[in-house]
């Protein structure tokens, strides 16, 4: 038995988590990731994530279209590749949830880009919503899934925001509780919450899978942490005052129940060329799209550092200069707020981009969320 002042985990000769934990915590915080289906072209099966770790997985992503159906955004990956001893990710899936009773299995819907183009349209019109509900229950009949998370990014005005709850009602409705899961992943920033009465979709959705990472990247003048648990106490700039505290804090005070909240953590690492800390101008950023999976993490000849008064971790050195992360460290200051906050749990973006042994994420957050 591997102690941590968070929990504990076992691991069998080989070094692999054993797969025996949630069975014995029927109701305990929820420890989910999501699995893009595009993995399966990089071999990284469902099997290959840590499912005795895990409680949930969004399976993302299906998308929408005019007319209101849902449709698989891959039909190859998930219905049809050879994968697991079935075809396609999801029956693999289906196939993994008999060996892991503990485990959920959720479609998402929507995601970047064209993912969420229809979104408005079809929310805006009962016809379409309806038809968007029904499809719904037939893949979850289909492959036997748990539920639905709603992932539009997101709604932009007050008028989407209502037209969200009524498409969350619809879903309800087609989908009722307790028997299936419905969950919505929203945006950390009040700019986009602001539209949508949280107290009023809250009564639809079992989670809100709180996105809180990605508050600095690119798209600011300066470097900063992507997924700080708390923001610096004199911010250097806009991006620098949102938190995972501060997110959460928000979406508390608008009548949501601890219990109904997830928090959100980044499994990659965001770089910010020529800076080797944060409020620096930098001269770009290394990765794909300025990104680097934690996998890969730190960086070659880069040193590792955890602020432990942000709840950040980052390296400094290598090909990304300054890269901003989770490890396990800010992952366990992060589990252990949720648990001592009453929060529903953690997911992770991605399930996929973590790592087995002693630096899992997974395992890191799972420790601290069972432990007595």
């Amino acid at each position: 038995m591997r102690m941590s002042r968070c929990g504990y985990s076992e691991r069998d000769p080989a070094g692999n988590v054993g797969e025996v934990f949630f069975s014995n915590d029927v109701g305990a915080s929820a420890n989910g990731v999501y699995y893009p289906n595009w993995r399966i072209y990089k071999d990284e099966p469902p099997s290959s994530l840590t499912l005795g770790l895990i409680s949930h997985v969004f399976y993302s992503f299906a998308w929408v279209k005019q007319c209101g159906t849902i449709y698989l955004s891959d039909e190859w990956a998930d219905s049809k590749i050879d994968v697991d001893g079935v075809k396609g990710c999801l029956r693999s899936f289906q196939k993994l949830k008999e060996r892991h009773g503990h485990l959920k299995v959720i479609l998402s819907v929507g995601g970047g880009g064209k993912g969420s183009d229809n979104f408005a349209s079809v929310a805006a019109n009962p016809a379409t919503r309806e038809r968007f509900a029904s499809s719904a229950k037939e893949l979850v009949l289909e492959y036997g899934l748990d539920g639905i998370d709603i992932d539009w990014e997101h709604p932009s005005d007050h008028r989407q925001g209502q037209d969200y709850i009524r498409l969350l009602a619809a879903i309800r409705q087609s989908l009722p509780s307790p028997q299936y899961i419905l969950t919505s992943a929203l945006p950390a920033g009040e700019w986009a919450l602001k539209n949508i009465d949280l107290g009023t979709a809250q009564h639809y959705l079992d989670f809100i899978n709180m996105m809180t990472y990605d508050f600095s990247g690119p798209w600011v003048p300066s470097s900063g942490h992507q997924a700080q648990l708390y923001a610096p106490r004199h911010p250097h700039c806009d991006a620098a005052k949102l938190s995972g505290h501060s997110a959460i804090s928000y979406v508390l005070s608008k009548s949501v129940p601890a219990s109904k909240i997830l928090m959100g953590i980044p499994a990659y690492g965001r770089s910010f060329l020529g800076c080797h800390n944060i409020g620096q101008r930098y001269s770009g950023a290394a990765g794909e799209e300025g990104t680097f999976e934690y996998k890969d993490l730190p960086r070659p000849g880069a040193a590792e550092y955890v602020d432990s008064n942000l709840g950040a971790a980052y390296c400094v050195g290598g090909d990304g200069g300054f890269v901003t992360y989770d490890n396990p460290e800010t992952v366990k200051m992060k589990a252990t707020y949720a648990k001592e906050n009453g929060l529903g749990g953690v997911f992770f973006w991605t399930g996929t981009a973590d790592v087995k042994g002693p630096r899992s994420l997974v395992e890191s957050s799972f420790s601290c969320l069972h432990s007595g």
